[in-house]
């Protein structure tokens, strides 16, 4: 990948979901995503690493990375349904190689509600959603508290 910020990554997603005419094209790209994620390790599937308020199970992990310009947050995670996979791509492709702040800074719902996602997903499959984001947010808050904490001071961060 050229530019893996936020942003293009966004716009990349966005541009490919609008050449697609058709929902059923989007969800046979969501399972093409899904499906071009390395597998989580057997070990990582505890309860402790389960996604709450997800329909499918999803199991979710995340590793602190030092580079030249700060540390970053690496996602994995793996569902046993293979939409929620490729929602899942979407969500690493997002935030994954992050920092902290970007993790929890990046406006997630109107970005969602430009791919489309927030219209055509089941209220369940919605919710199963927000809840990985909520645990995308915790575990980057969880590595970085510092940061987590300056966000909620300087009013960035919900509680």
């Amino acid at each position: 990948m050229m530019n893996n910020t936020q942003q293009a990554q966004a716009n990349e997603l966005l541009e490919t979901f609008a050449l697609l005419d058709t929902w059923e094209d989007r969800y046979g790209y969501l399972i093409d995503l899904g499906r071009e994620l390395a597998p989580l390790d057997a070990a990582h599937k505890t309860e402790e690493n389960r996604v709450h308020g997800c329909q499918s199970n999803v199991w979710m992990v995340a590793e602190a990375h030092p580079t030249d310009t700060g540390v970053v947050i690496e996602f994995q995670a793996e569902s046993d349904s293979a939409i929620v996979q490729g929602l899942i791509a979407i969500l690493t492709k997002i935030y994954s190689g992050q920092p902290a702040e970007k993790i929890l800074t990046f406006d997630i719902q109107h970005f969602l509600e430009q791919l489309g996602l927030s219209q055509h997903l089941s209220v369940n499959r919605r919710n199963g959603l927000y809840g990985m984001v909520r645990r995308i947010k915790l575990l980057a808050a969880t590595l970085a508290p510092e940061t987590a904490q300056a966000l909620k001071y300087a009013g960035e961060l919900d509680d």
